[in-house]
């Protein structure tokens, strides 16, 4: 058996003052875990684009149609902390597996349904999926790179799946236009195979070296506590801030929040250790990412709105006109890390993030006929910021935890990037829809004040249909430009906490080089004083 195939345990190769030893096909390796990033985050955005068609073709009402969006992100959002506690115990390679798996067989089961329920049944599975795979694919990163090329590698991650959040909606628009709805899902049967046989070959097993009891109600109380939050969140665009549907689910999730800390800080074997939120590094980062989720999906999922029912773009023409923000992340992503080297992580994360806010007030700009070059501007920045500061985050995040604990580690970053993303579409696309229900002609009837397709439709059967959908358009214009201001302020204020926060624990860079050295230094002398201890030998 060679190397690559030989399943064998990283920490077994593991220098104690240095961290696990980079593997000699980590890059291999990577290739095959941005695949899976690739398999579940292209496949979001690709089904926005589909809901059309399946709402069509399955006679599905707006309810199922939510549930089938919504359904996903419970599953997914309610079990990140979860399942990553649960990859460091059963091994990240077992997790990486049994996630892949559990999502192409449901991808494939979506896919046929003939019905919502079916349909709903399998997006649920996909979730599940979903959240064993998200987490075990940064633990699994974590473990093959060391310390130095580890940035590098996080940036190379995050540029995959920006990439397949803007290439989505691009691949879904094409799906469509060729063959029927459940394309859209069934083209995730041969990715997830290749990456399965990938990953059989190259993943090497890795886990917790100390054998944890599961805390079982921890594992309880998170679920409860994520599942409640991320309800109430996704309930808002539909019911409001102050109705039940949205209050009731939140007042659990908070209930089960603080029995969780109360509980964690006494379990003699915690899920997640709730003092590493007493490190600012830690706290930073995690304030940080969610704070840049939120900026950039409710940015996102305005802006397609716009290109399409203001600029009257194709879903196809929406998913390209979203390239260009994509492409520049991808592009400054290898820039972070070599940043960072100059001016440290919190000056390259307030950098990053404020140039990303910048990008977002160009967008706030935009009018009802300004064309696509200052879009174009705008997204391009906005990506730029973002490049630089997305992959520092999740380092910085990372290298707060301990490396044995590598699961839970991709749990509370991927978890922070699901909250984040929630709480963009739902408090971005709130003050949206506020500000366009208030700005709309008196002759829109009520009905029709909820969605701006729904009163474009009123407005082209109105007296004056021209006048009256230009009237529309602005309207949708002022809660844009107010929420891209919104989107703004959240990327500051990310840059403003990674800034106050990280500093505190910061290293200047000019002298990280000899701290690591007297580190190292250290910890081989106190390995031997150990040694010579057990030994014997004075």
């Amino acid at each position: 058996m060679t190397e690559a195939s030989e399943p064998r345990t990283t920490a077994d190769k593991q220098d104690p003052t240095t961290g696990p030893a980079p593997h000699p096909q980590r890059w291999l390796i990577l290739s095959t875990l941005c695949l899976a990033v690739l398999l579940v985050l292209l496949d979001n955005t690709v089904l926005t684009v589909a809901i059309p068609s399946m709402t069509e073709s399955l006679g599905a009402s707006t309810s199922s149609i939510q549930w089938v969006m919504n359904g996903y992100t419970l599953a997914v959002g309610g079990l990140l902390m979860t399942t990553g506690s649960l990859a460091d115990r059963i091994g990240r390679r077992k997790a990486l597996l049994i996630g892949v798996a559990l999502f192409t067989l449901c991808s494939g089961v979506a896919s046929m349904a003939d019905s919502p329920a079916q349909l709903i049944a399998g997006r649920i599975g996909m979730g599940v999926g979903a959240a064993l795979l998200m987490p075990s694919t940064l633990a699994v990163l974590m473990q093959v790179f060391d310390e130095k090329e580890r940035p590098k590698a996080i940036g190379v991650w995050t540029g995959v799946a920006a990439a397949a959040v803007a290439l989505g909606p691009v691949l879904g628009g094409f799906m469509l236009d060729h063959f029927w709805w459940g394309s859209v899902l069934l083209i995730n049967v041969p990715l997830g195979v290749a990456a399965l046989i990938a990953m059989v070959i190259l993943i090497p097993e890795s886990r917790d070296p100390q054998d944890r009891r599961t805390d079982v109600p921890g594992v309880v109380l998170s679920i409860l506590m994520s599942v409640g939050l991320v309800y109430a969140i996704i309930s808002v665009p539909e019911h409001g801030w102050g109705s039940a549907q949205v209050l009731v689910p939140f007042a659990v999730g908070v209930a089960a929040l603080i029995s969780f800390t109360y509980w964690e800080r006494r379990c003699e074997e915690p899920m997640l250790d709730v003092a590493l939120f007493r490190n600012p590094a830690f706290g930073g980062a995690v304030g940080s990412t969610a704070l840049t989720y939120l900026a950039l999906a409710g940015s996102l999922f305005l802006f397609t709105q716009y290109l399409q029912f203001v600029m009257e773009y194709s879903p196809l023409e929406a998913g390209l006109g979203v390239v260009p923000m994509a492409l520049a992340l991808m592009l400054m992503t290898p820039f972070g890390p070599k940043i960072a080297e100059k001016i440290g992580t919190p000056g390259t994360m307030a950098t990053g993030l404020t140039v990303m806010g910048i990008g977002l007030v160009v967008l706030s700009f935009l009018g009802r006929d300004s064309g696509y070059l200052l879009a174009l501007v705008g997204l391009a920045v906005m990506g730029a910021g973002a490049g630089i500061a997305m992959p520092t985050a999740s380092t910085a995040m990372v290298s707060a935890i301990p490396v044995e604990r590598a699961g839970m580690a991709g749990g509370i970053n991927s978890t922070m990037q699901e909250f984040g993303s929630a709480c963009g579409v739902a408090v971005m696309g709130s003050l949206a829809a506020g500000l366009f229900a208030s700005h709309l002609p008196d002759t829109i009837p009520d009905e029709a004040t909820n969605s701006i397709g729904q009163a474009l439709g009123a407005a082209a059967d109105g007296d004056s249909p021209a006048q009256l959908v230009e009237e529309v358009r602005d309207a949708f214009v002022s809660g844009f430009s107010a929420s891209m201001r919104i989107g703004a302020a959240a990327a500051v204020a990310a840059g403003v906490v990674a800034w106050a926060l990280l500093r505190r624990n910061s290293v200047p860079p000019e002298a990280a080089a000899s701290q690591s050295g007297e580190a190292t230094e250290h910890a081989a002398a106190s390995g031997a004083e150990k040694t010579a201890d057990a030994t014997g030998v004075s």
